[in-house]
């Protein structure tokens, strides 16, 4: 995460430890290249939501490190966790023509791909289910696809069994727009920790110095807590990120079992 406090030496340890592939985030990583020597071998990947952001991104490592993205990873409106639009905009994500934006941000590329002779995949996250969506993403052009809340309801999957069931039990009303202390809209399950900060702030008791923008005299809760309780399973005082589609999944499966279904229907 962009947002990190210790996001450069994060990404400095990953290369050290030779990392093959390096996923930026919550925010735009505009500095990566600086981080990510090319002879390190790791591979760099930033997370855009529209093309205007894909194209400011690869407009300024063409200009500044003569670098180019190894990976685009587009995630949508419909994704878990932290998103990048803005809240407005998430109340009625229908709205939001995110097929167009995928269409261009693969469009935009080409101009990299060309110049460094490299191919640049893009990976499409948010709201992809099942099969269906899966072809779907791929029509639009997409090299892959990148799929979260089906995997957390799994066996293998290594949160908590309250965790995992709570995606299970999530109704499609159980799902809304939280604000985070990072300082961007994420999608969650309502639950009893996110009816207690809109009544009112959970005091900081213990910073654990993740974020970059953080004064814990201020911030409405500790998101590095809320969330470490969560995948424990203290869902009481946990924050639930999840996404759009967590309102289908019925049951916990085997991840094989998932992903004969995703590839074959």
């Amino acid at each position: 995460m962009v947002a990190l406090k210790h996001y450069k030496e994060h990404v400095k340890a990953a290369v050290a430890a030779g990392a093959d592939l390096i996923v930026c985030g919550a925010g735009l990583p505009l500095e990566l290249p600086s981080l990510v020597p090319k002879e390190s071998g790791s591979k760099i990947a930033p997370i855009v939501s529209s093309r205007r952001a894909a194209e400011i991104l690869l407009k300024k490592w063409d200009k500044q490190y003569e670098r180019t993205a190894d990976l685009l990873v587009v995630e949508g409106p419909k994704a878990g966790g932290h998103l990048g639009f803005h809240e407005e905009e998430l109340k009625d994500v229908d709205h939001i023509d995110f097929d167009e934006q995928v269409r261009e941000i693969v469009e935009c590329k080409k101009t990299y791909e060309e110049k460094y002779h490299v191919s640049i995949p893009v990976v499409v996250g948010g709201g992809v289910f099942n099969r269906d969506d899966i072809v779907h993403v791929m029509d639009l052009g997409a090299d892959g696809v990148q799929i979260a809340s089906r995997f957390v309801a799994t066996d293998e999957c290594d949160a908590s069994q309250a965790y995992k069931q709570s995606y299970v039990d999530a109704k499609p009303e159980d799902i809304q727009i939280v604000k985070s202390p990072v300082g961007m809209p994420g999608r969650a399950i309502r639950n009893a920790f996110v009816k207690q900060v809109e009544a009112h702030r959970v005091p900081v008791t213990k910073c654990y110095n993740c974020l970059k923008k953080c004064n814990p005299g201020e911030v409405p809760y500790c998101i590095t807590k809320a969330l470490t309780n969560a995948v424990k399973g203290d869902l009481d005082h946990g924050l639930i990120f999840c996404g759009a589609n967590v309102g289908k999944i019925k049951e916990i499966v085997p991840v094989h079992q998932l992903i004969k279904e995703l590839v074959y229907g």
